[in-house]
């Protein structure tokens, strides 16, 4: 197999927006990281600054995200930056912010991608370990969601998502299917936004969540339609799911080679899949020393 050299930025990068959950401004900073440094988030507007690793050691149980978390330092809604960093194939990087969670920005993660193609890229001596797909792999979520992990000749990764949510949801049914690739990720992938049904907002707003949140920064599906904005693709909603399986299967901090295919899954069924499939290679990997 093939392994391509690990990849930093080659500059630092900064860019703003404001967040989805707390409605903080947040200033993110990407800064170049040494070789297997991996990617870490760091909360700069805490006393000591804490560096939290972006990996599944450090997830942290949250409904409709990713976080992460250490020692009591936590930041909330990493996976569309993780999607725009993996998406462009940086292995190493220091991502700082100044507020517990990433910026919303427009629900998409291209303010993200167009920050660290400005930042430029460098690569590095190590190359890049990879986890190819042995064995078929699946996670049923208690809602009959499911997502699988299969062996696949060609090379990288593919990704199947179907969305479908029955005939009385406003979102119509819907699939895409790409092999991931920076070039794939950038024109197919990062401009796809968050989407939310009008009837699951004000149960949001009452837990104190998008205080500083509009229609404008997100796709709200009402019965007539999308609410106060228009769609960049007729399958957003699925391009959207991509996004974010990509940005929650970095955390397993390796290249992977497989056929994924998922349907109505999210954040917590993308993280238990990733599990597995690092169990079954710390299997595999056991079995063949003792062969």
């Amino acid at each position: 197999m093939v392994q391509r050299r690990q990849r930093t930025i080659r500059r630092e990068a900064s860019v703003g927006g404001v967040g989805f959950l707390t409605g903080a401004d947040v200033t993110l900073r990407f800064l170049p990281a040494p070789a297997n440094h991996g990617i870490a988030f760091q909360r700069v507007d805490l006393a000591d600054q804490p560096s939290v690793p972006a990996n599944l050691d450090h997830l942290t149980p949250r409904q409709r995200r990713t976080g992460i978390q250490k020692e009591g330092a936590s930041i909330e809604l990493i996976e569309h930056v993780m999607a725009a960093l993996s998406g462009l194939q940086v292995d190493n990087c220091v991502v700082q912010l100044d507020a517990p969670e990433t910026p919303g920005f427009d629900g998409s993660c291209r303010p993200v991608v167009d920050c660290l193609l400005d930042a430029d890229f460098e690569e590095q001596p190590a190359t890049c370990p990879t986890l190819a797909v042995q064995s078929h792999e699946q996670f049923v979520a208690d809602d009959g969601a499911i997502i699988r992990a299969q062996p696949f000749g060609r090379r990288g990764m593919t990704i199947t998502y179907l969305l479908d949510y029955g005939p009385r949801s406003p979102i119509p049914a819907q699939t895409y299917t790409v092999n991931v690739t920076p070039e794939s990720f950038v024109n197919e992938i990062c401009f796809a936004r968050t989407f939310i049904l009008d009837s699951e907002i004000a149960a949001l707003k009452s837990l104190g969540y998008g205080p500083r949140t509009t229609a404008q920064d997100l796709l709200v599906f009402t019965a007539d339609g999308v609410l106060d904005n228009e769609l960049r693709a007729a399958d957003e909603c699925a391009r959207h799911k991509i996004l974010d399986c990509i940005g929650d299967f970095a955390l397993i901090g390796c290249d992977l080679q497989g056929y994924f295919n998922a349907w109505r899954t999210g954040h917590q069924s993308n993280h238990e899949l990733m599990r597995q499939l690092r169990m079954a290679e710390t299997n595999h990997d056991a079995a063949s020393t003792a062969a």
